[in-house]
This record gives structure tokens, sequence and C-alpha cells, in this order.
């Protein structure tokens, strides 16, 4: 059997067993808030100077009471761990998420392989909208010049409930002003062939994971004792060019319980 032919057959078997993982975990987690995948047509667009923006969205429908339950900055917190687990899961631990307080790293397998880098989440929040934002450091597969530009963003948006009891939450994952070192070292069709399929695949099966409200536990805790501000999450504007530090800008803020 050939080399081709070899890793071939190893990638359908994980294949298969990632389907069955996936089978029980959906009879082990019912589905509590039906998720209905409402990407934009143009979901990933590249700009001349080389940007990308990839933008990924669902619509989760769930009964109004059980959405207020869990609309706390802790819960965000938690969405932002739950999308780590989702992508060491679905790729059977080839790809792992390492911590440090200032960092995140998405490693292949382990350090020193890190695919990327990225700052601590930084979160907002109000009464219909969390944000949580990684902003993107370096790794292999961010060219030169896109080193410390681009960032990673889950957006979710809540609206009233209807008549009849229940609310939808909007949920977008935003990738944003990011320079792949793929579509620099090869072309931007290779990218888009490869790396932008598999991360439109993989955002398309958290946000259907998000169906089930199996939330994982925060490693860090940070806003475990934390309350909605007064202020407003719309408040976030968009990183500016020089993607200045977090403390020179007018942000509204969750306010967090200080930290021993």
């Amino acid at each position: 059997m050939s080399a081709w032919a070899w890793v071939l057959t190893i990638v359908g078997a994980l294949a298969l067993v990632r389907a069955a993982l996936a089978l029980v975990r959906m009879r082990l987690h019912p589905l509590l808030a039906p998720a209905v995948i409402a990407s934009p047509d143009e979901h990933t667009t590249i700009e001349p100077s080389g940007a990308v923006r990839s933008v990924q969205a669902a619509d989760l429908r769930l009964p109004a009471e059980r959405l207020d339950a869990i609309w706390t900055p802790m819960h965000l917190e938690r969405l932002a761990r739950t999308y780590w687990r989702f992508l060491t899961r679905v790729t059977l631990g080839v790809m792992r998420i390492s911590y440090t307080p200032a960092e995140r790293f998405v490693v292949l397998l382990t350090r020193p392989f890190v695919l990327l880098r990225f700052s601590a989440p930084e979160y907002l929040m109000d009464s219909h909208r969390g944000i949580v934002r990684w902003r993107i450091e370096r790794g292999l597969l961010v060219s030169k010049e896109g080193r410390g530009k681009g960032y990673l963003q889950i957006d979710i948006r809540r609206c009233d409930p209807g008549p009849d009891g229940w609310a939808v939450a909007h949920v977008e994952i935003e990738v944003a002003n990011f320079y792949p070192w793929i579509a620099r070292a090869l072309s931007t069709w290779v990218y888009k062939q490869t790396q932008s399929r598999i991360h439109v695949v993989v955002t398309h099966g958290f946000l259907r994971s998000l169906a089930r409200l199996d939330l994982a536990t925060s490693r860090v805790g940070r806003l475990a004792d934390a309350s909605l501000p007064e202020a407003s999450a719309d408040q976030l504007p968009d990183p500016p060019p020089d993607d200045r530090p977090v403390g020179e800008r007018e942000w509204a803020r969750v306010r967090s319980a200080p930290r021993p």
C-alpha cells in the first residue's frame, strides 16, 4: 500500500471515530436550543492587501427563561472555553490549547509548534449583547506582515422573546484583519481551498454544537463573580489601525470582582 493510501486510510478512520463520538455526545446531551446556520453569502472576503475577514453565524432558538439563566458574564466566559474545547475535540486532540495568564496558544500536539498565538481574551457584555475577542499575535499560520493585527471574536446578541415565550440568540464567529501565511507563501487559491474551507466547516460545526447548551467550565474563571455593566456593549469599536493597547480606549467593560 502506498504512503498516500495509508494517509487516506488513517484520515478515514479518524473521521469515523469523530462521527461516532459526535453521535454519543448527541445522545448524552439532547438539543435544547435548535441551531440554524445563518452565515452571510459572502462569508469570507480577502482584501487586496491580503487581509482576510470571515464570518459564520447561527440562530439559536430557546425558551426565554433558559436564555435569561445563562445570560451572565460567567456563561460568556464558558462559551469562549467551549469554542476551544470543540476545536480540540473535532481534531481528536491533534490541535490543543495552551494557556498563560496573558496569552492563548493553538498548538499542533505540543509547543513549540504554535499555529496561532492570541492575547488573553477581552470581554464585553450588556443585557442584549456579549463579545469575546482574542487578538492574533503571531504563529505558523500568520504571515509576518499580519503579526499583531487581526483578531478572532465571538459576538452573541439576543432578541426579545415572542408571544410564545421563545427567544433567539444570534451568534457570530468572526476572524478579521487576518493575514494567512499560506496565501502569502503559496497562493490565495491554495488558502481558500485548504485553511479557509477547514475553518468554515469547523466553525459551522461549533455553532451547531451550541444547540446542546453544553458549555465548558472555564479554566481561568476570571468572570465567575462578575455582574453586567450599565453601559452598552455596542460601544465596542473595531480595533484601530495602530492596534493600541486596550487600556487606551474607552470601552464598556464587564465589572469583575477583584482577583486575589
